[in-house]
């Protein structure tokens, strides 16, 4: 919207587009070593104690010699889109205009591929920075079917991915998310709609709801991430490309009787899309 290059001044650009004139002249700060290792070590914290919010991590913090104090551990979180996992009011941040869909899982039997897809963000760090891992699964075998990754928080990235999964492998019966504004954007509630696919989200706070994918970021970061400081986002994309394509092959299952995904997704796809 700014043209530096324009003739006409800044300040007479920004009064035309009604922006204040901080906005021309802002240049963003990178982040720092020390700020992104504090936000590594509370991500490490968040996956072995969810039930931890703000101030507990602030206190195990500090028995850790590192003296951070609530409130910053708060926007620290807020930025790397982590939540305290436990029951609580209106907590969940969304767009009030949003619709917020009811969830449909509970007390459903799902043991067929395809019945139920599920999706969710995470953090991810990286030497210098951090990008944000957004990963459509199939429920019953825990198959990642699609992913992105991306350095701002959109619909866009999300939506990509859920329509190449339904361009790859059909149409689920149900796709269910949280009640984050990316899902209950017209966007993508729409794509799935257009798709003839039942939505279902989170109850606030019910981080059980979509347990399985919660499962799979703990994989993810202990068994890859936290083993690599990615040095881009091209080797974060390289270096998860090949994790999930060892997570789909090889990598078994107790739940799945030891079946690694992609045995237990091709094994129980309907009928109609196996002779597809």
């Amino acid at each position: 919207m700014i043209d530096r290059t324009h003739k006409l001044p800044l300040v007479q650009q920004c009064q035309i587009l009604e922006l204040a004139r901080s906005t021309a002249y802002y240049q963003p700060v990178p982040v720092s070593p020390e700020e992104l290792a504090l936000m590594r070590r509370i991500d490490e914290l968040h996956l072995e104690h969810p039930f931890a919010g703000a101030r507990m991590l602030s206190k195990m913090l500090k028995r850790e010699g590192n003296p951070v104090g609530r409130r910053r551990v708060s926007t620290l979180m807020e930025r790397m889109e982590l939540h305290a996992l436990y029951r609580k009011p209106n907590t969940t941040k969304r767009h009030p205009a949003h619709r917020i869909y009811p969830y449909l899982l509970r007390n459903l039997s799902i043991t067929r591929s395809n019945h139920v897809w599920a999706a969710d963000i995470a953090y991810i760090p990286m030497k210098r920075g951090f990008v944000y891992l957004f990963a459509v699964i199939d429920w019953a075998s825990r198959r990642v079917l699609s992913w992105r990754l991306s350095n701002t928080l959109t619909t866009d990235f999300c939506k990509e991915a859920a329509q190449e999964a339904i361009n790859r492998y059909g149409k689920p019966g149900i796709f269910n998310t949280d009640q984050g504004c990316q899902f209950t954007s017209l966007d993508f509630t729409g794509l799935l709609k257009d798709n003839g696919i039942q939505i279902s989200m989170d109850g606030k706070g019910c981080w059980r709801d979509n347990v399985f994918v919660e499962r799979l970021w703990q994989s993810v970061k202990y068994e890859k991430v936290y083993l690599h400081a990615y040095d881009s986002v091209s080797d974060a994309k390289r270096g998860l490309e090949k994790y999930f394509k060892f997570y789909n092959q090889n990598r078994p299952h107790t739940a799945l009787d030891d079946k690694t995904p992609d045995d237990f997704y091709f094994d129980n796809l309907p009928a109609m899309q196996k002779a597809a």
